[in-house]
């Protein structure tokens, strides 16, 4: 296996030198976390200041999260290859230019362009985990650290959602947009002059056959998977011809692959159980818990039959707030806890009160009060943005091969991206089911039968991670 090239000191014994790297990382986490989340509240101030529908301002937000996933598989490989402090850097002035450009739009053509641009952003927490890392070289120290950095990735305690709707209310959408470029301008400086470059050995070329091919195979997996979320209304011609067009693309970028000397993924990487099995984890993992926090529990929060009424502008209280606030508080803890027993013990303890956590769901939905849902609120903040999330993130990392240290990371945040779409599409068509025959409450129920069901297939899967110390064997 080839080495750094770049042997930064290590950070161990620089606590100052270890505050300034966590401060300009966490800075970055921040910058594109709050274009993932901060909109959520502000997207009717943009239908109305734009004069436009929620169905066009929905797809800024699709075009978006499809940017990010794209830009995810390969600028984590770039970054070996170039320098991880410039490419991470070069990322996040893009995506404040991005903000600027969505600031600034006056039609919702010119806002998709910003917010393609503010996609760039995707691979940012990889990017900071692997760039950790290389400058923290204790594992125990790495992985506390590492929690704390993927944490924030659920979401800065509720905080963002809830200032960008006061900035919308107050102030008008553009505000939102500005208040993210701020903070990005922020990290490009921070990142620049607190973080040490460094990039793996030997200056190989960038696979760009590789990138572009497995780039149209994971886009149009993606879109089939936006359109069966239509459920009813989704095209089948259209989901089976994307479905096609993924499977061959995918095999031509797996022959081209075998034939690189320096390829994006090496194909005996993608044969091991460090690759598929952690990606399978993670995949499962995402579309059974994702839409439960993000959809389904707000609906019966909301739901004025079965439910307790909730106004759109409140509800995020006794949901996504407890459910962030927690994921950033346990974050610590999981990664104290992981650097004592380890990635798999921890990861396999939170998929499985996130199942406990599901089951709960079963009895909210039958059971609606403001005290039920806050408490399956912050189990599966604890159980899965705090501890499941960190550790698969986190894994990631460490089961990387010294020598592309970016795929691995980048693959697994385009399973994250791939879980998220798909658990609306599954969870919701068992819902809409059985809401047909069993009513409101009957339909949440088999939501999260459903999500139990794939979280403990889930649960299962992670058995086939393989240690650190054995994946090259793997």
């Amino acid at each position: 296996m080839a080495a750094e090239s770049t042997k930064p000191k290590t950070l161990d014994e620089g606590g100052k030198n270890i505050v300034a790297l966590m401060t300009a990382l966490l800075v970055a986490i921040f910058a594109f976390q709050l274009n993932a989340s901060m909109l959520s509240p502000a997207l009717v101030a943009m239908q109305n200041e734009l004069n436009t529908t929620a169905t066009e301002i929905g797809n800024t937000q699709t075009v978006f999260f499809t940017a990010a996933a794209l830009f995810s598989l390969f600028l984590p490989r770039l970054a070996d290859i170039v320098g991880r402090k410039k490419v991470l850097s070069g990322m996040l002035l893009i995506t404040a230019i991005g903000c600027i450009v969505s600031a600034a739009a006056q039609d919702v053509t010119m806002l998709m362009v910003g917010r393609i641009m503010q996609g760039v952003a995707g691979p940012v927490v990889p990017m900071c985990l692997i760039m950790l890392h290389t400058q923290v070289t204790e594992e125990a120290r790495y992985t506390k650290l590492m929690a704390i950095l993927t944490s924030v990735n659920g979401g800065i305690a509720g905080v963002d959602a809830i200032l960008g709707g006061w900035l919308a209310g107050n102030f008008g959408f553009r505000s939102v947009f500005i208040c993210m470029a701020v903070v990005a301008v922020l990290a490009v400086v921070l990142v620049w002059f607190c973080s040490k470059e460094s990039k793996a050995e030997g200056s190989p070329k960038m696979d760009w056959a590789g990138v572009v091919t497995l780039g149209i195979a994971f886009l149009s997996a993606y879109l089939a998977i936006n359109e069966i979320q239509k459920l009813a209304k989704a095209d089948l011609v259209m989901v089976a011809v994307l479905v096609v067009v993924a499977a061959v693309f995918f095999v031509v970028f797996w022959n081209i692959e075998k034939k690189k000397d320096a390829p994006m993924v090496s194909t005996h990487y993608l044969k091991q159980r460090r690759t598929w099995g952690l990606l399978l984890t993670t995949l499962l993992t995402m579309t059974g818990v994702f839409a439960i926090m993000n959809g389904v529990v707000p609906a019966i929060a909301q739901d004025e039959a079965c439910g307790v009424a909730m106004g759109a502008d409140v509800v995020s209280f006794a949901t996504l707030t407890p459910y962030a606030l927690l994921g950033l508080c346990f974050g610590p803890v999981a990664g104290i806890l992981a650097s004592k027993f380890g990635y798999h013990a921890v990861l396999r303890a939170g998929l499985v009160v996130s199942i406990l956590g599901a089951l709960f769901g079963i009895f909210v939905a039958h059971n609606t009060s403001i005290a039920t849902l806050v408490v399956i609120s912050v189990v599966l903040g604890i159980s899965y943005a705090g501890t499941a999330n960190i550790m698969l993130n986190g894994l990631g990392i460490v089961l990387s091969p010294k020598d592309n240290t970016g795929y691995l990371p980048g693959m697994n945040a385009g399973a994250f991206n791939l879980g998220a779409g798909l658990s609306f599409a599954v969870l919701y068509a068992a819902m809409d089911a059985y809401a047909a025959q069993a009513g409101a409450a009957g339909g949440y129920a088999a939501a999260m039968v459903m999500g139990a069901i794939l979280l403990a297939l889930a649960l299962a899967t992670s058995f086939l991670i393989p240690k650190a110390e054995d994946a090259d064997n793997s």
